[in-house]
């Protein structure tokens, strides 16, 4: 496995890859989510990038930028383990410079549900999604669906500059337990994390009610609030959406997701259904 810190030695052993190359994005922190986007880019390509950068632009005023977990020795070990062929570490300085071009999120798709709660946040997470997807110059780039959000964007920004990759979106990976992978779970306390559950339960109350019939969508988030509210801190939003993120009054099977945000202790959790 090459280890790429700076533009010229990534470029150089990015020309030395031939064939079809998977691309899988992170912050770092990597979990058995990563891995299994790690795993299926192998299985689908002749090489794999993964990138590790925690970028400083997608962070809001006041949220965990400086804490955000970061176990780079960990992280490179479990690339190599996993076959990785390429793994860039990049520096902020050597991803932005002080006067930057920028793009923005869609006026509608970008301020709503997560972006509406984080103002700003799409913006940058689109921008360094752009510059690396250019700079690994994939044939595929891997996300979860778990930032299902990010995941709708990613895709409508790689459309609509007509830019020559395919994103591939991979199924969320869950502890035994029911809770969503995610690196911010390091955050939370044994207590916290029997509150946190809540959220993958309320999804599968909501999966339940689907499955017996009930598609109104007001029934199934008070159903959902029911189990959410008295477990966690703050409940930010429960939502019932198409694929396009437009709200629904009905579910509609095979173009629903459904989704909840919500604070446990100072930790901030996502977790989502497609339907």
């Amino acid at each position: 496995m090459v280890v790429a810190r700076d533009y010229e030695c990534f470029a150089e052993a990015r020309d030395g890859l031939k064939g079809r190359i998977g691309f899988v994005p992170t912050m770092g922190a990597l979990h058995e989510g990563h891995l299994s986007l790690i795993r299926r880019a192998k299985e689908e390509n002749d090489h794999v990038i993964v990138s590790i950068f925690v970028n400083p632009t997608q962070f809001l005023e006041g949220e965990d930028l400086d804490k955000y977990p970061r176990r780079e020795e960990a992280d490179r070990k479990i690339c190599e383990l996993a076959g990785v062929d390429l793994l860039y570490l990049p520096t902020t300085d050597q991803i932005y410079e002080e006067d930057e071009l920028c793009i923005g999120a869609p006026k509608r798709r970008g301020y709503i549900l997560e972006g509406a709660r984080r103002p700003g946040h799409f913006d940058g997470m689109l921008q360094v999604v752009m510059k690396l997807l250019n700079l690994s110059r994939a044939d595929r780039a891997y996300f979860g669906k778990k930032d299902a959000q990010q995941l709708v964007l990613i895709r409508q920004m790689v459309r609509n500059y007509f830019m020559k990759v395919q994103i591939v979106p991979c199924e969320i990976i869950r502890d035994a337990d029911g809770l969503a992978l995610s690196s911010r779970n390091l955050y939370l306390s044994p207590e916290e994390r029997r509150r946190a559950l809540s959220l993958s339960r309320s999804l599968k109350r909501a999966a339940k009610l689907i499955q017996s019939g009930q598609h109104r969508s007001e029934v199934i988030r008070a159903a959902m609030r029911g189990i959410l509210e008295p477990e966690v801190t703050e409940l930010e939003y429960v939502a019932i959406v198409d694929r396009d993120f437009r709200p629904l009054e009905e579910v509609e099977l095979g173009n629903t997701i459904i989704l909840v945000a919500a604070k446990v202790g100072e930790t901030r959790l996502i977790d989502n259904l497609w339907v």
